[in-house]
């Protein structure tokens, strides 16, 4: 009988680009010395990001770690949970509930406007005092394992949309920190409220911010949004918000630290053979 590992190096790459990445690391690496190798390939995990269509045939961009990269792509979503108000107000923390509190309502509201993506159907919306909510991303618990944040330190695009009722003014605020495992912050974006005036064009308007570079150790991520109307009006006068996300991206708007070497097919395989890898998977 002929075994697997008689099979030629072609081959085994083929098949290993259909298992899971995990049991491919966790597993298959461990068999023996001869897939170990194989799997530290860089071009396994090229294919594999064409294969799952993370690139196309005509990638040019230079990737310092094909490893890291593959997982942060199969990773990446919005880590936020209800952003545009379809559950109501599940999965979000109220921290303030002034006025008569927050509420859902349907686009594009009472002297309101669409919003620019028709698949966004519904916001949240204030009062004449001050509510806030929030939501905490545990990075971890997310798939997001410490080594993965603290050697690659991939950005977090934070993104969110307020608006104002066309017949009445009012404040927006946001905050988003990224914390350690003990709360401690290590990076915070907070700008400063945004007024809009009362008879404004009711436009929506996008707030983003890019964190990168940011010190190893971030283990959450705290997101909160929210505002007031400035005429204090009874009811949902302040602003609305929605289609808000927190996403970990695949790029890196830094210099790593050196990844170790990534042999080709075919190149350093004794060598490759007597060194651990230097890619350690989280398992739930």
């Amino acid at each position: 009988m002929v075994s697997i590992n008689e099979l030629p190096e072609s081959i085994l790459l083929e098949l290993f680009t259909h298992v899971p990445a995990r049991q491919l690391l966790l597993r298959c690496r461990l068999v023996c010395s001869l897939w170990r190798d194989l799997i530290d390939l860089v071009s396994l995990w090229k294919r594999k990001c064409l294969r799952e269509g993370f690139i196309t045939e005509d990638w040019d961009q230079p990737v310092a770690d094909w490893k890291m990269f593959y997982f942060l792509c199969s990773l990446r979503r919005n880590l936020l949970l209800n952003p545009c108000a379809e559950e109501d107000l599940r999965s979000w923390r109220i921290d303030s509930n002034g006025g008569n509190r927050w509420k859902v309502e349907s686009l594009p509201g009472d002297n309101g406007k669409d919003f620019p993506d028709p698949k966004v159907k519904k916001y949240f919306v204030t009062s004449y005092d001050m509510c806030l909510k929030s939501q905490l991303v545990d990075l971890k618990a997310e798939g997001y394992w410490e080594e993965l944040m603290d050697t690659l330190r991939p950005d977090i695009v934070v993104k969110d949309w307020f608006a104002a009722r066309r017949d009445c003014g009012c404040t927006y605020h946001i905050r988003v920190q990224l914390t350690s495992a003990d709360y401690i912050v290590l990076a915070s974006f907070e700008p400063p409220p945004v007024t809009i005036p009362q008879w404004n064009d009711a436009m929506w308007t996008e707030v983003s911010h890019t964190f990168s570079d940011y010190p190893p150790g971030v283990r959450h991520i705290l997101f909160q949004h929210g505002g007031q109307d400035t005429q204090y009006w009874a009811g949902w006068y302040g602003p609305r918000v929605t289609n808000s996300s927190v996403i970990i991206s695949h790029k890196m708007t830094r210099n790593p630290a050196p990844p170790a070497a990534q042999p080709e097919a075919g190149q350093g395989q004794k060598e490759a053979a007597h060194k651990p890898s230097p890619f350690h998977v989280h398992t739930p």
